[in-house]
């Protein structure tokens, strides 16, 4: 499996290759609100609220960007506005909670039991 060559595309889970499911040249973007970070996220993802995406523009790192939210409603509108500011971005459909189902690992920067929000 292998995440689509069309920015803008949908990306599933089932795209991602459970040994490596962000690979090199993507970048993993998660637009929750900071609760849900700090609660679970993906190891080695980038945390911008999607509300913050437009005042930290310059924090949006280079290379292919999947962004994410907890089921794929805010990662799809964040999307779109990356993809009409230049960006190169997919949307993770079934968002952290499709992650975390496929058991792809989630932890928490504290250490302790991570969860999805």
């Amino acid at each position: 499996m292998a995440i689509p060559d069309t920015p803008g595309t949908n990306v599933t889970v089932e795209d991602l290759d459970a040994s490596n499911p962000i690979p090199d040249g993507y970048v993993l973007l998660d637009v929750r609100e900071q609760d849900e970070w700090e609660a679970g996220h993906a190891p080695g993802a980038v945390h911008i609220p999607m509300g913050e995406l437009p005042a930290r523009m310059d924090d949006i790192p280079e290379g292919e960007l999947v962004v994410v939210c907890r089921s794929g409603g805010r990662s799809a509108r964040s999307v779109a506005w990356l993809n009409q500011a230049g960006f190169d971005a997919y949307n993770l459909v079934s968002g952290m909670k499709g992650w975390e189902a496929a058991g792809l690992p989630v932890t928490r920067d504290d250490g302790g039991a991570a969860a999805v929000l």
